[in-house]
């Protein structure tokens, strides 16, 4: 472990191709961030194998063995806990967290929604984008809390749709901007140039240049 370097922990479910992001970004010698761990509820999600390729300690928390969801989280926090990691970053993770565990991380657990928030919650983001007729869409990193994708945002970036785009389409410019985004937000993160301080996000003076809003 390189000395100052905050552990994070990823959590997924399918590829995982945020998390190969993080992973890639935390390759860099000045990067405040290395990923100590990838956790995925579904044997043989295909970022497990991506994260082992690069070296990356991997387990699975099936979700089916477990009675409720209180107790798949705990066990899921156990592991990360026992892996001393100091961060979570959720990259494509298909549960929903319970309150309890999401309290316990507070402040040091990110997601990443694919739609400008507050805009466009929850599922087919793209879709609602394109429903509602918008000419920006995007996407936000944000700390997680309980309510769904409703935390303080770190980091956003903004993509136009076109005239004629399909949800596939507008998905596909969006997460290219996502794989940028994601490591940005953790470094700023994970190098305490913003942290989540009573229900907002702090950013210390300085870090407006590095969201590109200067």
């Amino acid at each position: 472990m390189h000395g100052g370097k905050k552990r994070v922990g990823v959590l997924i479910s399918g590829r995982g191709s945020n998390m190969a992001s993080l992973i890639e970004a935390a390759q860099a010698p000045d990067y405040p961030a290395e990923i100590a761990l990838v956790v995925s509820n579904r044997p043989g999600a295909g970022g497990l194998a991506r994260a082992e390729a690069a070296g990356i300690r991997t387990a699975t928390v099936d979700h089916k063995l477990f009675p409720d969801r209180a107790s798949f989280d705990e066990a899921v926090g156990q592991a990360f806990v026992q892996a001393g990691v100091d961060l979570i970053c959720l990259a494509g993770f298909m549960r929903i967290l319970s309150d309890g565990f999401v309290e316990q991380w507070t402040g040091r657990m990110l997601n990443i929604h694919p739609s400008l928030l507050p805009l466009f919650k929850g599922l087919r983001p793209h879709r609602q984008a394109l429903d509602a007729g918008v000419c920006i869409h995007g996407c936000s990193v944000h700390f997680v809390v309980p309510e769904l994708d409703s935390g303080p945002i770190v980091a956003q970036a903004a993509v136009p749709v076109l005239p004629g785009d399909t949800e596939d389409g507008l998905a596909a410019r969006v997460l290219a901007e996502e794989h940028r985004l994601y490591p940005l937000g953790l470094e700023l993160v994970a190098g305490g140039q913003a942290r989540l301080e009573g229900g907002r996000t702090v950013l210390a003076s300085g870090s407006r240049t590095a969201l590109g809003l200067a």
